[in-house]
This record gives C-alpha cells, sequence and structure tokens, in this order.
C-alpha cells in the first residue's frame, strides 16, 4: 500500500544513520566504515547518513569527516545514497563542511537546527537558506530539538520548503500534529529519525526513515516498509512492534544511540570501535543485554 507521498524518496528509502568506526586507538578507521557501510547496504539499506550524532560529528575533524564520505563513497558506488551530517552552531562552519562533503562524494547533506545559541525562527530559516544556497547537494533539514533546544517550528519548514534544495526532514520533533501540517502543506519528504515512529510515520505519507537501530538489524528494518508497501499493514505492524524491545534497549536505557550500536555492533563482530569522549563505552551487562535482545528478535 503506497501513496503519493511515498513515491517521492530523494535520498531513498531505508537510511542508516550509520556509527563512524574507530581503531582501538581511536582514530578514524576507513577500512572498517568501508566493511560496515558494504554490510548495511547488502542488507538492506538504500542509504547511508554519515557523520550524524550517531556518528559522532561532535568529536571527529573535519578531515575525518571527509575522509569517512570518500571511504563509503568508494565500498558502495553510486547507486547508494550518501548523506552528510553538516549542521553544527556556525553558520560559516556549517557552509564549509557542506562545501567539504560535495566535493568528497555526498549525495545530499544534513543540517541540523544551530544549538546552544539558540536563534529564534527567523535565523533558524536564514541559517539553512545559507547552507542550501551554499552547495549544489539537496538539502535534508534535521528537526531534534531535545538536542539542540530549538524547533523548526511547521511554519518555518513551510517557508523553507519553497527552496528548490531543501527537500527532505529528518523528524525527531516529537510533535505528530506539527508533522502532520507540514506533509498535509508541503512536497517535503519526510523520514522519521526516532525508530519507534518508523511505520507510524510511514504510513501517513513519510519518504522513509534515518534508523540508529539499522545498524544492527538493517533488514528488519527494511522489512517493515517493504511489508507496508506490500498493503500487509498488520503484519508490518507486528514487525514494528517485534524490533519495538531492541529499539528500547538501544535507545530508551539512558544512553546515546551512538554508545548502544558500537557495543552491540563489536559484539556481533562487525567494524565499531571505542567511542570518543566525553562518550564512555557501554558496559558488559548492559552490552550483554543488547545482545539477548537481538538474539530474541533474530529467533522470532
Amino acid at each position: 500500500m503506497t501513496t503519493a507521498r511515498t513515491t517521492a524518496r530523494p535520498f531513498g528509502r531505508t537510511l542508516c544513520a550509520m556509527i563512524t568506526p574507530f581503531t582501538e586507538e581511536g582514530a578514524l578507521d576507513p577500512d572498517g566504515a568501508r566493511k560496515l557501510a558494504t554490510w548495511l547496504v547488502a542488507e538492506g539499506c538504500d542509504g547511508l547518513v554519515l557523520n550524524g550524532t550517531t556518528g559522532e560529528s561532535p568529536t571527529t575533524t573535519d578531515a575525518e569527516k571527509a575522509e569517512l564520505i570518500a571511504a563509503v563513497r568508494e565500498a558502495v558506488g553510486d547507486g547508494v545514497s550518501l548523506v552528510a551530517g553538516v549542521g553544527t552552531a556556525d553558520t560559516r562552519h556549517t557552509v564549509e563542511l557542506a562545501l567539504a562533503a560535495e566535493k568528497a562524494g555526498a549525495d545530499g547533506v544534513l543540517v541540523v537546527t544551530p544549538y546552544y545559541s539558540r536563534p529564534p525562527q527567523e535565523a533558524v530559516e536564514a541559517h539553512f537558506r545559507a547552507v542550501a544556497d551554499a552547495s549544489g547537494l539537496p538539502v535534508m533539514l534535521y528537526d531534534i530539538p531535545g538536542r539542540t533546544g530549538t524547533r523548526i517550528e511547521p511554519e518555518t519548514m513551510i517557508r523553507l520548503a519553497a527552496h528548490p534544495r531543501i527537500v527532505a526532514v529528518k523528524d525527531c520533533s516529537y510533535d505528530l500534529l506539527g508533522t502532520l501540517k507540514v506533509l498535509a502543506h508541503t512536497d517535503l519528504a519526510y523520514y522519521a529519525g526516532c525508530d519507534e515512529h518508523v511505520l507510524a510515520l510511514y504510513a501517513v505519507g513519510a519518504a522513509g526513515c534515518v534508523s540508529t537501530v539499522a545498524n544492527a538489524v538493517p533488514g528488519r528494518i527494511s522489512a517493515i516498509l517493504d511489508t507496508f508497501d506490500a498493503g500487509e499493514t498488520a503484519r508490518a505492524t507486528e514487525l514494528q512492534l517485534r524490533v519495538t524491545p531492541l529499539i528500547e534497549a538501544m535507545m530508551g536505557a539512558g544512553l546515546p544511540g551512538t554508545v548502544t550500536a558500537k557495543a552491540l555492533l563489536a559484539r556481533l563482530g562487525l567494524p565499531a570501535g571505542p567511542v570518543r569522549a566525553p562518550l564512555l563505552p557501554a558496559g558488559r551487562d548492559t552490552a550483554d543485554g543488547l545482545l539477548a535482545r537481538h538474539g530474541e528478535l533474530l529467533a522470532v
């Protein structure tokens, strides 16, 4: 069961907010990134978001960000969408990262609301327009007020939708009414940024998802959307509910998704490496619990 809206997928449908693999010494691991990206695509992802929150963008350098994009592009080729996180609290720096991402081979940029300074909506809008004007890449807005302290208000989204290069939204607003308002008044492609909302937003016209949990179970996330597209809505609901315990363990247990994703990937023998300070690694009990939830899901 598809809608006219779900056919507009500028960056694909099932995107993984990919972790950034590091070596045990804490350096960027481009070989690990190539291996992980290749596995994610083989298992069902048709797009990857690099250098986002889950990718530890606050603690990777500009050079590392560009190197990661180039390494993953080399691994997955041109048929997989690569969206590069470029958002910072500084408009000039964000523009610089957008231009660097374009040069490194990204297909689009993910731009978060400027944080800490808490700009008013007029300034938020000006920031996004400046980034969209600066490069030739399409832009995915990232609305996550729980981290930035500032919403992209629905009225601001509607105005920004008129910009030819602002084409999508990663929605972590936890404001379904606001999301529905923007969906009703624009052609913006919405991507669920919270794993518990994957099916719910898809059912009302989202283009897909940007999933952290997909780092560990890309096929299970993709299957939710495949099943809905096939018209099996009850089955799609069942699949969403089956993955919920793992979503809760990874995203709702008080630790950042980066920490839990890396802990689980390490247990699964996939490239991960340590997190960078100020984050701390998950403890043994947490990693054991994550592996148990993963095993229970795959056993069904």
